[in-house]
């Protein structure tokens, strides 16, 4: 894999360059922009029963107030953010930066077993109206996560 990963990061098809970029810097973007979001009482108020029904993040609340648990989370995603993108001077760093980013989906993807929602109907599954639909996306953003860690760990490699 990890060749198949310095290959495309190195490969001369402008799509898979132009690729390869989009998944850094898209990924890049996304949590820069949901992170920075963290810090305004809407979204503090937004993620509340996603958090509070989680079970690895419910615990937040008790010791932390709602914007104080949003601004973690979103220190978080930014810090995540700013290390990926500065893979071009640091790969180390930018790995670092992937797996804060791994774990953040990780858990978000977790929502989706822990929010209130499960519709008989639909044979049990969460339905994808409201709260639940929106967290799918987060399966594409955990593949471009683990990409972006692959890509670093094999520029680290080579660099060496």
């Amino acid at each position: 894999m990890a060749a198949h990963v310095q290959t495309l990061s190195s490969g001369k098809n402008p799509f898979e360059k132009l690729g390869v970029f989009l998944i850094r810097y898209g990924l890049v973007l996304v949590l820069g922009w949901i992170g920075a979001m963290k810090f305004t009482a809407y979204e503090a108020e937004g993620i509340k029963t996603l958090v509070e029904t989680s079970p690895f993040m419910s615990w937040l609340y008790k010791v932390l107030s709602l914007q104080a648990t949003s601004n973690v989370i979103g220190i978080a995603e930014l810090t995540a953010a700013v290390l990926i993108a500065i893979r071009p001077l640091s790969s180390k760093l930018s790995a670092i930066g992937s797996v804060l980013a791994v774990f953040t989906f990780l858990t978000t993807l977790t929502f989706l077993f822990s929010l209130p929602g499960w519709e008989k109907s639909l044979g049990g599954f969460p339905a994808l109206s409201g709260s639940g639909g929106f967290l799918l996306k987060d399966t594409v953003l955990l593949g471009a996560a683990f990409f972006t860690l692959g890509d670093s760990l094999a520029n680290e490699r080579q660099a060496r």
